[in-house]
């Protein structure tokens, strides 16, 4: 499911930490505890099922509430649910937070099925440190959970500007447990006046109790008068265990003051379809995002460009469109639509994909990059 309220948090957003999806936390600066919000999904035929989804948020002493439920078309042309995911957070003490995520499906009969629960709990450190411990586990064949994943994240300030983490990941080994598989090692210090030098390094276990390097992400991000522009670059070892630049992004932001953000997003690759390989990187996509805010609501229209397969030379073309409109109503209530668009085979661009939602939280940010979930 494509959904987009606002997008205050996550979109065109300064803060760059080691290239990584952005983690928001909800805030509700309307001074309400709890909010609603409904929407509806459907594509241009019936090929594709239309869903509907409702979230609930609740909050008091230290605790939040987020139930969020999926229905589908049932054989009778009657929604019937499909999926609900259940979130509690809780606020243990000064320094420790724990959340508790549980993903529910449905079993033949339409009962409600456990399908994976997330455990988390992080405790902050003095100097801006934070350790986390995650876990998250799958029913086996007889309903019991089992540890599926588990991550425990370690990060502290080494100096003034120096920030570094280190991730390790545990997957099941063959003796039932879990045993350490991948291991992340993060880094992100303050250069100079906006900028941001960050490097993250993937490991991943030779399962003799070493360590092999399979990526390498670096890069800088810089803000000054409203800009901000990043570079990423991705390297990985080649046949002979040099590492090799195999992608870069460019991210420019900018921000006029007036009611107006811009964000370019230009991807490059050593790998172009339709032309054979040739050492050097290629633009292979570029996304624009452009967020206007008006009194009555906002505005953001997302476009990505690609080259066509089969004339790469040809340049890039628009291949897909989404817009998404946010209006405030007199009573409070947010709604919001979202059109996507995608082309044909002569670079038509058609509608695929409707979302339409309204809650009562007008200051709710909530993003979801995920493609649209389609039952059958």
């Amino acid at each position: 499911m494509i959904r987009r309220f606002l997008k205050t948090c996550a979109l065109l957003s300064a803060t760059v930490v080691f290239g990584l999806p952005q983690i928001c936390v909800t805030q509700d600066r309307s001074g309400n505890d709890s909010w609603t919000s409904n929407s509806q999904q459907q594509g241009p035929s019936e090929a594709i099922n239309p869903t509907r989804t409702s979230e609930r948020h609740s909050e008091g002493d230290g605790r939040a509430i987020d139930k969020r439920s999926v229905e589908t078309i049932g054989p009778d042309g009657r929604y019937v649910p499909y999926q609900d995911t259940e979130k509690e957070t809780v606020k243990v003490d000064a320094t420790t937070v724990r959340n508790i995520e549980r993903t529910y499906g449905r079993g033949p009969d339409g009962e409600r099925i456990l399908i994976q629960e997330s455990r988390e709990e992080s405790h902050s450190l003095p100097g801006g440190g934070e350790k986390v411990d995650r876990t998250i586990s799958s029913p086996d064949g007889n309903g019991k959970l089992q540890a599926m994943r588990r991550e425990l994240q370690d990060s502290k300030e080494t100096r003034p500007g120096m920030l570094e983490t280190k991730t390790t990941v545990l997957t099941p080994d063959i003796n039932g447990g879990l045993a350490p598989a991948v291991q992340i090692e993060e880094s992100q210090k303050k250069s100079g006046a906006g900028t941001i030098e960050f490097k993250k390094s993937t490991l991943l276990s030779d399962g003799t109790g070493g360590w092999q390097l399979s990526e390498v992400r670096e890069g800088t991000s810089t803000e000054q008068g409203g800009q901000t522009r990043k570079e990423e670059s991705v390297l990985r070892p080649d046949s002979n265990g040099k590492l090799q630049t195999v992608e870069r992004t460019v991210t420019h932001q900018t921000d006029n003051g007036s009611g107006e953000k811009r964000e370019t997003v230009e991807n490059y690759s050593n790998d172009l379809p339709g032309t054979a390989a040739d050492g050097n990187l290629h633009l292979v996509q570029r996304e624009t995002n452009v967020l206007s805010k008006t009194t009555a609501g906002e505005q953001n229209i997302r476009q990505i460009e690609r080259p066509n397969p089969g004339d790469p030379s040809d340049g890039l073309h628009v291949t897909e469109e989404a817009i998404d409109i946010v209006r405030t109503g007199s009573n409070g209530s947010v709604q919001q639509k979202s059109t996507i668009l995608t082309g044909d085979s002569e670079g038509r661009l058609g509608q695929v994909w409707i979302d339409m939602g309204k809650t009562n939280n007008p200051a709710v940010v909530q993003v979801d990059t995920a493609a649209p979930a389609k039952p059958h």
